[in-house]
């Protein structure tokens, strides 16, 4: 039930998703449904466990911190970008709601503090894990068609051609980098970058410890 109902949040958008319409596309009465979830928001906390399943956090082992914290925010941010609908399913739970989401931010806390860091800035740096794994999954970088029907090189030429049309002698770097600021990048070393810029900033405070 949790994969349909995430199958019709990609496709058509969090709001197409109901217990009416999920009940019609499995074939059975919304009253069948209502025995596993309540209401939406009961079946958005079961789409969000569901999605968070789809890595499960390894068991404790050897590696360093560092790598461990590594796999955990990586394969979090793979799991968030196979699913055009997660930001927004994450956005509307309690996170204590979903017992997946539980276990990965209990790990998260154990290796944050396994690195040395105080309860108050473990859970400082978990709260900003999570939210720059949302921020690097949900980036435009794989092309998509325009609405408009514009192709996705006409609108990086647009977007690029509007950059380069700035004074120069106001804005010269956005100038200078227009070509790269606007094009697609790839998503493996656009999250593999990303990834990198907040592992390393957590690294260098651990190593003030």
């Amino acid at each position: 039930m949790a994969d349909r109902a995430l199958e019709i949040g990609d496709a058509e958008g969090l709001d197409a998703v109901t217990i009416r319409r999920l009940a019609s596309d499995l074939g059975v009465t919304p009253m069948a449904l209502y025995w596993h979830y309540k209401n939406k928001e009961q079946l958005i906390i079961g789409m969000a466990d569901h999605l968070i399943r789809g890595f499960a956090p390894k068991p404790a082992d050897e590696r360093p911190w560092q790598e461990q914290l590594r796999d955990l925010v990586e394969s979090l941010i793979r799991t968030l970008r196979a699913h055009p609908c997660a930001k927004d399913v994450i956005e509307q739970i309690d996170a204590v709601a979903v017992p997946n989401f539980l276990a990965v931010w209990d790990q998260a806390l154990r290796l944050t503090r396994a690195a040395g860091f105080s309860v108050e800035e473990s859970c400082l740096i978990t709260q900003y894990l999570l939210h720059s794994a949302i921020a690097i999954a949900d980036a435009p970088v794989i092309q998509q068609a325009s609405p408009s029907g514009e192709d996705d090189a006409q609108r990086v030429r647009r977007k690029r051609l509007g950059l380069q049309s700035l004074p120069a002698d106001s804005y010269p770097h956005l100038v200078e980098m227009a070509g790269p600021l606007v094009e697609r990048k790839d998503p493996h070393l656009y999250d593999t970058f990303g990834v990198d810029l907040v592992l390393s900033g957590i690294e260098a405070l651990a190593a003030r410890r």
